[in-house]
């Protein structure tokens, strides 16, 4: 699979309503663990991914957003 059609699959459900929970800037990324949802900018997502990954149940990752020429 291309990026092209890979981007294309995204499914896209945060809003610029959506804040980080670390800083207050917009999400990008959002992470489910033990039932509650985290929101992340794409700085402190990376910052926290590898350890977060180990417990999270859902990993929703909207970065490509911020590359998209469209």
């Amino acid at each position: 699979m291309n990026a092209t059609t890979e981007r294309e699959n995204v499914e896209y459900r945060l809003t610029a309503a959506d804040r980080c929970d670390s800083c207050g800037a917009q999400a990008y990324i959002s992470a489910e663990v033990n039932g509650s949802e985290l929101l992340f900018c794409a700085h402190h997502g990376r910052k926290y991914e590898e350890k977060l990954r180990a417990v999270a149940t859902v990993w929703h990752d909207e970065t490509a957003r911020l590359v998209d020429a469209n």
